[in-house]
């Protein structure tokens, strides 16, 4: 019998308390939650249909995605968390100002477009086919942030733009001219500002088979996503597959392509609005569910806004009705502009965030059951911030899905939206909720409404809402079962660690590469063990202070047995690979041997304390300033090692944990982080 199932048969008083009055309810609080019951319970309650109404009532106005729109998304969701029944609920924002900064994060300056049209004008066209982008008809003809033109337009010639390089398209004749492109012009906005584009118009295309479908554009800063004050006011557009392949045989024909651009759009010192609302607890903690709105699309992420509002109104309902008594954590609802809100919310609440014990991030289509790719698949914390709340969310999916016959994924940690919670100087841990689409309409016009599958919207807002509640409501008894939880995926975790290397070992032919396998099955599994124990020991944070002490003395059994397990997995390497010496008539046992990194002497040297939360945009900085460094808003090997960075460790650890963590990779780190020093980033310690 699993650790689970002996759990879950030990709290019988949870299935009374669906019957029991609100008042004893209330008086029984601290009995044990049943997960199986609690995810029946929400099941039963879930309203597709008017997550749904949620769903089309975001996607009306964030479809326009200007901040007058997102600010009438915001009233919304102020207004429907208030008739939901949620409490302190505070329209709020960042300034929208392109100056002001979150983390390292410079805010982007407000926007608002009435209207653009860019039409053929020579060679002659029919009609039909000569207007290549109206943003009143179809929003996403015109990228987000798109400078302006006098009121009588303007006339420019298309000029296809072939070449990739950034710095090659610096230095190109470009002054005055629409450039084409298949690639998504945001990439290399800097490269078209410095050779005098007048813009571009994009056919890039995440799905070239959406032929009527445009590739929303919404980044368009000089050095980064968003345009803040320093960025270049430049034009963009997005035309369709189908509208390229006609202006590209234009241009065969007729060696030149002439265009007309009227766009009348505005940059402001403005708001960018966020929401947030609690269902209010007994105590002072709180469990957070977020997830941004204030992007074009249905599935992303209408659906992600109408799953947690629909979450938090069926958990409302469940505890008005005595069916589920009120938690001892207040559950909060955050919805805002992705990273860039939640940036701001972090640093403006800081008590709050230290108050919040875990966190589900919403950014996730709901989409059609009958196409492949639709399952939800989960994101892990990253290892540096290992967390029970892993192993907690696969164990909710893992109790719901089955019962809908849907299949779920798990994925390990990928930067790129609001889950950066979880790292250390935020401490939060921060799990993912994400589905494909089925046909591939990320950012495209084709993501709309009728894509939505009211299935898909019910099973992540129950897998969400059963994962609050029970955080929300989670005692010592649940912390120790979610202490055996982790242990158990740790277990697999180490498992498959040691088993890794056991594949490989009967294919290894020379002696120096049995060495060094072994002392790298030996980092690889001691570090398994460590974060898997991170794991076990994070649900210390579920416990009171003065209990927390006994709690650690409960703990150290699991703990001791992850070790012994994976001195266990590392002797299984060892006799292998001596087995596997003796074979090749080399001498055993073999003694590990690690591989040379000319790096690591010189960042022994330096240890890297960070300055601020959260990611490094470097958006204040040109790309072709940055010393051939990568941004860090998304890469993932500079974000990890950034994580890493304690203040205590020296660079030669983080290297070897990153590596760890990520795989082999010959990064510049020492390069990279002198650079961040030089330009304010980071400091360095003294040793």
């Amino acid at each position: 019998m699993t650790a689970a199932r002996r759990f879950i048969r030990r709290p019988i008083k949870a299935l009374v308390i669906v019957f029991l009055p609100l008042a004893w309810a209330g008086a029984l609080a601290a009995a044990p939650v049943d997960l199986a019951q609690l995810v029946e319970a929400i099941r039963a309650e879930i309203e597709p249909r008017q997550a749904m109404d949620f769903m089309q009532q975001v996607y009306s106005t964030d479809r326009w995605f200007t901040y007058p729109k997102f600010q009438e998304t915001a009233e919304f969701v102020k207004k429907t968390m208030e008739e939901i029944g949620l409490k302190n609920v505070e329209l709020l924002g960042a300034p929208a100002d392109g100056t002001t900064q979150a983390g390292f994060w410079t805010m982007p300056l407000a926007w608002d477009a009435k209207s653009a049209r860019l039409e053929i004008v020579d060679p002659p066209v029919p009609a039909e086919q000569a207007i290549l982008a109206d943003f009143q008809k179809v929003p996403t003809s015109l990228g987000m942030w798109s400078g302006s033109t006098p009121p009588e337009g303007v006339t420019a010639e298309v000029l296809e733009l072939k070449e990739t390089d950034p710095a090659k398209i610096a230095h190109m004749p470009l002054r005055g001219k629409l450039v084409l492109t298949s690639r998504n012009p945001a990439d290399f906005k800097w490269a078209l500002v410095r050779a005098g584009a007048t813009g571009a118009i994009n056919a890039f295309t995440e799905n070239p088979k959406l032929e009527d479908g445009r590739q929303w554009i919404n980044a368009w800063g000089d050095n980064g996503w968003a345009f803040t004050k320093a960025s270049t006011p430049l034009l963009s557009f997005s035309i369709t597959p189908r509208q390229a392949a006609l202006v590209q045989k234009l241009l065969a024909e007729h060696g030149a392509v002439r265009v007309k651009a009227t766009v009348d759009t505005r940059y402001y010192n403005g708001v960018y609005p966020y929401v947030t609302g609690v269902i209010p607890g007994t105590g002072s903690e709180e469990v957070l569910t977020l997830g941004h709105s204030s992007e074009q699309g249905a599935e992303d992420n209408a659906t992600g806004v109408a799953a947690m509002l629909e979450s938090l109104a069926t958990l409302n309902r469940l505890i008005a009705s005595g069916k589920l008594p009120r938690p001892k954590r207040s559950i909060r609802l955050f919805i805002m502009g992705e990273l860039y809100g939640s940036m701001h919310y972090i640093q403006t609440h800081p008590e709050r965030m230290r108050r919040t014990v875990a966190a589900l991030c919403m950014d996730t289509p709901a989409a059609s059951y009958d196409l492949a790719g639709t399952e939800y698949t989960f994101y892990m914390n990253p290892h540096v911030a290992k967390s029970y709340t892993d192993a907690f969310i696969l164990r909710v999916a893992q109790e719901y899905f089955p019962q809908v016959h849907r299949l779920w994924h798990e994925h390990t940690f990928m930067s790129g939206t609001d889950t950066y919670l979880s790292e250390p100087t935020v401490n939060v841990p921060t799990v993912w909720g994400y589905s494909g689409s089925g046909v591939e309409t990320h950012h495209n016009s084709e993501d709309t409404p009728d894509r939505v599958d009211p299935r898909s919207l019910r099973d992540i807002a129950t897998v969400n809402a059963a994962f609050l509640y029970y955080l929300a409501n989670a005692g010592e008894s649940e912390a120790m079962w979610l202490a055996e939880l982790s242990q158990t995926r740790g277990y697999q975790q180490i498992l498959d660690t040691a088993a890794s290397f056991l594949d490989r070992v009967p294919t290894t032919n020379e002696a120096d590469s049995l060495a060094r396998r072994l002392q790298d099955a030996i980092d690889r599994v001691t570090y398994s063990v460590d974060r898997e124990t991170e794991s076990v020991l994070s649900v210390l944070r579920l416990i009171p202070e003065p209990r927390r002490e006994e709690a650690r003395k409960n703990l150290t059994p699991l703990v001791e047995s992850l070790r012994r397990f994976g001195e266990e997995q590392t002797n299984r390497v060892r006799h292998a690979i001596d087995r596997r010496a003796l074979e090749l008539g080399f001498k055993a046992p073999m003694k590990p041997i690690a591989a040379a990194d000319p790096q690591l002497k010189e960042a022994a040297k330096i240890v890297v304390r960070r300055k601020r939360y959260g990611t490094l945009p470097l958006d204040d900085i040109p790309p072709d300033q940055r010393e051939g460094y990568p941004s860090g808003a998304w890469e993932g090997v500079p974000t990890i090692a950034l994580y890493w960075c304690d203040g205590h460790r020296n660079l030669a650890e983080v290297i070897h944990l990153t590596r760890l963590e990520l795989g082999p990779t010959d990064f510049d780190f020492v390069g990279y982080f002198r650079f961040l020093r030089e330009k304010g980033y980071v400091d360095f310690v003294e040793k």
